[in-house]
């Protein structure tokens, strides 16, 4: 607690010296900066706390996100002679009596683990991801400081009124202990490629955990090579389609959340890549998402209740998925949250009007005891992921037309399976693009609204703020 407290209390001083009078967009930089080399010399449980951090765009400020992103690739390996010590450990012998080569330098070091090239004795060329070590008794350390502080940032830090940071800690652990245990992420390969069997999506591929080379601290699996996510200019100049790839990530995740209850739960641009053959794959399987059946059929009223504009259905979605107090009432939530009332055009409003609709709505949130749950909240940190997605592989794609054609896929193919499972059925119920423009302050006219529309639309938003702020 001391290191950490000292830490982190020079990175702020630091900031609070040098960068606070500079303005706001620097002196958020400069915080973030600040904060991402102070999480960088804390080691592996704070390296990945900024990598969750870095994934939430849209949830978290862009000045965040673009520092912690850093850290996803920024990380010291561990030296060979500890990688060959945990390796020989787990098999209880040499290295050479099961690897015909093995790789010195990893290909990747992240905060839990590394991952190196090898080739098996019978030829296979496969990947090693390798623990750190001691890095189990590090997190849990780094975990016990993480919630002697927490309760102490409750009311103090505004982003953290709807965070609550005790239970974000609690979700941080829960997760990241699971990680430490790579047979538990073997598990989720398999489970996901089992969806993606059962679902007939030859788009994404899995890499196959090696039957008898799986333990706590170390896990084989097939060798996938591609494109990096952000390579469009080299995917396009092959004739692959961009946008054919991003829509089947998007069904494909969709699909595994809402009938079968399972979804990759940490999407971001260095757990996937391309392959030449137009393929997408599916990385690091550390952090999974497994909803229960009632949180599943809450999912699937999400997505019924969001494509037919039924708001009482999203509502006691939310009910059922544990954000709101389950005793509130859902006509009132409606009432109060002013759900039943069209959506201003937010690029028409100041940038105080904006600050006091969104304070007002989050002290009527809280008064319902908003939370944000694990599962909902890896949901929505994949969804923000594939937003930002679209912005780089398809930033022409017309965003009305692309929910339309997703709602018609899912309920013309599972359309009698949906009715099963929560006693509607979509087939009867038209899509309602109408909502879906009402939601974004879009007039009943607008035909097509691309992602580039959308993009300025959130930058006008933007600058108004910055504005304000200078």
């Amino acid at each position: 607690m001391v290191k950490v407290g000292w830490t982190l209390g020079r990175a702020v001083g630091a900031w609070y010296f040098f960068d606070r009078g500079r303005g706001r967009p620097r002196s958020r930089t400069g915080l973030s900066r600040r904060l991402r080399i102070a999480f960088g010399k804390l080691g592996p449980t704070y390296i990945k706390l900024g990598q969750i951090l870095s994934s939430g765009d849209g949830i978290f400020p862009e000045e965040i996100v673009a520092q912690f992103r850093l850290l996803r690739d920024r990380v010291p390996p561990e030296s060979f002679d500890d990688v060959r010590r945990i390796v020989e450990a787990e098999l209880a012998g040499p290295i050479e009596g099961t690897f015909a080569e093995f790789d010195r330098a990893p290909i990747a070091a992240a905060s839990i683990a590394q991952v190196h090239g090898a080739r098996l004795l019978t030829g296979e060329r496969v990947v090693v991801k390798v623990q750190r070590p001691e890095v189990a008794e590090l997190v849990r350390r780094d975990l016990a400081a993480m919630s002697f502080f927490a309760p102490f940032l409750v009311g103090r830090i505004p982003v953290a009124a709807l965070a609550n940071p005790p239970a974000l800690i609690e979700l941080f652990a829960e997760t990241i202990v699971e990680e430490l245990d790579f047979r538990l992420e073997a598990a989720n390969m398999l489970d996901v490629g089992h969806v993606l069997a059962e679902t007939g999506q030859r788009a994404i591929i899995v890499p196959r955990p090696h039957p008898r080379l799986v333990t706590r601290r170390m896990l084989v699996m097939e060798r996938l090579d591609g494109f990096a996510w952000d390579d469009v200019a080299g995917m396009r100049a092959i004739g692959i389609d961009t946008t054919a790839v991003l829509r089947a990530e998007m069904i494909s995740f969709l699909e595994g959340a809402m009938l079968y209850g399972v979804f990759h739960g940490d999407l971001h641009g260095g757990n996937l890549f391309v392959r030449p053959d137009g393929r997408l794959a599916l990385l690091d399987f550390g952090i999974t998402g497994r909803l229960g059946e009632q949180q599943r059929l809450a999912f699937l009223q999400l997505l019924i209740g969001g494509s037919t504009s039924n708001v009482p259905i999203q509502v006691q979605a939310l009910k059922q998925l544990g954000a709101l107090d389950a005793d509130a009432d859902v006509d009132q939530v409606i009432r109060d949250l002013g759900l039943d009332k069209p959506t201003p055009d937010v690029t028409a409003l100041s940038a105080e009007e904006l600050t006091a609709q969104l304070r007002d709505l989050t002290k009527q949130l809280l008064a319902y005891g908003a939370r944000m749950p694990k599962e909902l909240m890896l949901f929505v940190k994949d969804l923000l992921f594939l937003d930002g997605a679209v912005a780089t592989l398809a930033p022409g794609i017309d965003l009305l037309g692309e929910v339309a054609q997703i709602a018609t896929y899912f309920f013309e193919r599972y359309g009698e399976r949906i009715a099963s499972d929560v006693g509607l059925d979509p087939r009867t119920v038209p899509i309602d693009l109408d909502g879906l423009r009402s939601s974004i302050g879009l007039s009943s006219e607008t035909e097509q609204f691309t992602y580039r529309d959308l993009q300025e639309r959130r930058d006008a938003v933007r600058k108004k703020f910055e504005r304000r702020e200078t």
